[in-house]
């Protein structure tokens, strides 16, 4: 999982509440059994103006030019600014990854839905809950200001404005260690090799016939 530390980026405001996830990627991409890919079809029925399916060159698609995503002042944004309850609906853990995939590091927004804001911790997204005046006055800066960026400390738990303002924000602790060292489940426990290795030659040791397959 990639690190997340300090991020400078382009915001990019969504300004629509209860963004659920079947928004954010659409059901018909979940066939794919691979973790890559999802990211061309990221908001897919809101960015484009046809219906998409699993395998489509995007180049020819038929793009929204009302969708912000499309608009050429959020090309490349990093940051997405949205509004209350986002990522609602179904669990899928593809949301995230379609988020990732597409270049964003992290999300402001007054509240998430839980399942998807515990899946972006463990995907490298970040997930920052602010006041809701807080998040109106980012609105109204992003939408006022091209090329309207925000730098995310981490460590410093600080979203720096423009004009070097800053905003505090809270991230729980073990959440906040394993952004800071790219570490999601898998990285988390192999930081214990050693001591599975150790246990598995014991007990093999002692009990060799579990290492016989049917």
């Amino acid at each position: 999982m990639q690190k997340f530390t300090v991020h400078q980026g382009l915001v990019a405001p969504m300004d629509r509440e209860n963004v659920d996830t079947d928004a954010i990627i659409p059901k018909q991409f979940l066939k794919s059994i691979r973790k890559t890919g999802f990211g061309p079809n990221l908001f897919d029925e809101w960015r484009y103006l046809d219906h998409g399916e699993p395998g489509q060159d995007p180049a020819t698609r038929k793009p929204n030019p009302d969708f912000v995503l499309n608009q050429p002042r959020y090309a490349g944004a990093s940051i997405l600014l949205a509004r209350k309850n986002f990522g609602c609906g179904s669990s899928r853990e593809h949301a995230p990854w379609a988020l990732d995939q597409f270049g964003f590091r992290a999300i402001l927004a007054p509240s998430f839905a839980d399942i998807f804001f515990n899946n972006s911790f463990k995907n490298g997204l970040l997930p920052i809950v602010l006041p809701e005046a807080t998040v109106d006055a980012l609105f109204n800066e992003a939408l006022a200001f091209p090329g309207y960026s925000l730098t995310v400390d981490l460590e410093r738990q600080r979203i720096v404005r423009p004009q070097g303002e800053e905003i505090a924000f809270e991230v729980q602790a073990f959440r906040k260690f394993c952004l800071l060292n790219g570490l999601d489940d898998i990285g988390l426990t192999l930081r214990h090799a050693d001591a599975i290795r150790n246990f598995e030659s014991a007990r093999l040791a002692t009990k060799p016939w579990l290492a016989h397959t049917l």
